[in-house]
């Protein structure tokens, strides 16, 4: 076969396997069609997005660096500016902001060099408008996308409208009105998952609307849209571009349902599918994985997790905060918190004030605490979305709780505790109880008040969550100098023994157990208590009067 042959056959094949998604065929055969004799622009513009949806993203932009050098010799303007727009939009998520400017300005100039209207002179104004929204400015961001849906529609450009669309529900969020950005994001999706739009602008639709329903705290709305994108991605399984940011979405979700175990394995999942060292993965992965850590106790692994998370280039808030405040250094955490809360826009705004509330109160600055309780309130008000009114109702309770007013905590945390269970957030559920508990204990209810610590304290240690089990640990009736308490008559035997210095070898022996059994019970005991030590082991049991 002659080089020819080969090229026009390579020629023939790449687009149809770019037709038909599959996304590495189309790569291998235009690869190999360019090296056998250049490919025209049209095709190196396929390449481009072949090289990027597969992983090799510095070799896509140089594709679409030669496709735009050749829609330009050959006087294609309008294709010249939209590879001009593309690089843009890819350059401005890798936080490369001076490059994406001069494309940006590239193809702004090759577009009124156009002598007739055309589409990429709306598509040009999607990058505009997302630098618009990051620079703080929705109201103008807004009428960018108006004008790009506009020409969108007059064209009929299905991937213009998408996206200009999916700007709009992002800037309505930016501004407050959730539940209008989160119509619009399903109006979006609609089109999506109808297949009406092309392969790059599908997956930045679900990774923003995904994003943006977790931090309007729409967990419904997360969850389906992350299966979607989990569905999405199967069918096309050598796409590594969203690969990545979708098992960064489940990672979160899992985390959030109590699997911690498949949190972690998720996180796991999109490190190696990290397509061209994505920020957006980069930041999920690690930022999941240290609130997993953070929440399981093991505070130096996830220092250096949200340590990871932030050479992202984005913010490990609010866990880092958090993780600060678990070390004993409030103050810190106060500032950091007070800090972040103060810079964000709206909606991370938002999403930081349950942390908020959290680190003001063990200041404590009741009055600052009960000012984010009522900012989360105001915001549950207007929200028909039962995690908002969780969140809000649970602040509002331990605010409460603070201000001496057991009785109107309890009834805040009861609804908070219902939401929390009806969603199926195990950690957060119990947390509420634990707070329950103490306001029981402040109207004089005892008994109520063990059995929610008990059920609570059952629940953290299920999950793993050492700390949150600890601080149950320390409010039931052991801490309060009665005598029943967490441990069972076994393993209070064993924290005894091991209080005392001996291995698990020795006390298997002294008790005639199996090594493995003993094991066990060190384990439960490590995990009821919230300890990771048994040098911790052996301080608490000489503080509770079990050792010796």
């Amino acid at each position: 076969m002659s080089a020819e042959t080969g090229l026009d056959d390579g020629l023939d094949r790449g687009p149809a396997a770019f037709r038909e998604q599959r996304w590495t065929d189309a790569f291998q055969t235009l690869r190999e069609a360019d090296q056998s004799g250049g490919l025209p622009a049209a095709d190196l513009e396929r390449l481009a997005t072949a090289e990027i949806l597969t992983g090799s993203a510095a070799a896509g932009f140089a594709s679409l660096t030669r496709a735009h050098e050749e829609y330009l010799v050959v006087g294609d303007l309008a294709g010249a500016a939209r590879c001009a727009g593309w690089m843009a939009i890819h350059l401005m998520h890798f936080g490369e902001g001076e490059r994406a400017g001069g494309w940006l300005a590239r193809g702004q100039r090759l577009v009124a060099e156009i002598p007739r209207p055309d589409a990429v002179e709306g598509f040009l104004m999607i990058p505009m408008s997302l630098a618009r929204l990051h620079q703080g400015d929705p109201g103008g961001a807004l009428e960018l996308l108006a004008r790009a849906a506009g020409i969108g529609q007059a064209f009929q450009d299905r991937d213009l409208m998408a996206l200009a669309l999916l700007g709009t529900g992002q800037a309505a969020v930016g501004q407050g009105r959730v539940e209008e950005g989160l119509q619009i994001f399903d109006e979006v999706m609609v089109a999506v998952t109808a297949g009406e739009v092309s392969a790059i602008p599908s997956g930045i639709a679900y990774c923003a609307v995904i994003a943006s329903c977790q931090l309007a705290f729409d967990l419904g709305r997360a969850l389906e849209w992350t299966a979607a994108l989990d569905r999405w991605c199967a069918g096309q399984p050598d796409m590594a571009a969203f690969s990545g940011q979708c098992q960064a979405h489940r990672a979160e979700l899992f985390r959030w349902h109590g699997a911690w175990d498949e949190a972690l394995a998720a996180a796991t999942t999109a490190d190696a599918r990290t397509a061209g060292n994505d920020p957006e993965v980069l930041f999920g992965a690690n930022y999941q994985r240290g609130e997993v850590q953070r929440l399981r106790g093991q505070l130096d692994a996830a220092g250096l997790s949200f340590s990871s998370a932030a050479n992202s280039g984005f913010e490990p808030q609010p866990g880092l905060a958090l993780l600060v405040l678990q070390r004993g250094d409030i103050q810190q955490a106060q500032s950091m918190i007070r800090r972040a809360a103060g810079t964000a826009d709206a909606a991370i705004r938002r999403h930081l004030l349950p942390a908020l509330v959290e680190i003001e109160l063990a200041v404590p600055d009741v009055a600052a605490a009960r000012q984010g309780a009522d900012e989360l309130g105001r915001f549950a008000a207007g929200s028909a979305t039962p995690m908002v009114r969780a969140v809000a109702a649970q602040a509002d309770g331990a605010v409460r709780l603070a201000e001496a007013d057991p009785l109107g905590a309890c009834a805040a945390l009861r609804r908070a505790w219902r939401l929390w269970f009806d969603l199926g957030v195990p950690y957060e559920a119990a947390r509420c109880r634990v707070l329950i508990g103490q306001a029981c204990l402040g109207l004089g209810d005892e008994t109520s008040a063990d059995m929610e610590l008990a059920a609570a304290h059952e629940a953290l240690a299920v999950l793993g969550a050492a700390p949150a089990a600890a601080w149950a640990a320390s409010l039931m009736p052991r801490g309060r100098g009665k005598v029943a308490g967490p441990l069972t008559p076994r393993e209070e035997q064993v924290l005894r023994l091991v209080a005392s210095g001996q291995g698990n070898r020795a006390i298997a022996v002294g008790l005639f157990l199996s090594e493995k059994t003993v094991a066990r019970h060190v384990s439960n005991i490590f995990l009821k208590l919230g300890l990771t030590s048994r040098a911790a082991a052996t301080r608490y049991a000489f503080e509770h009067g079990l050792a010796g």
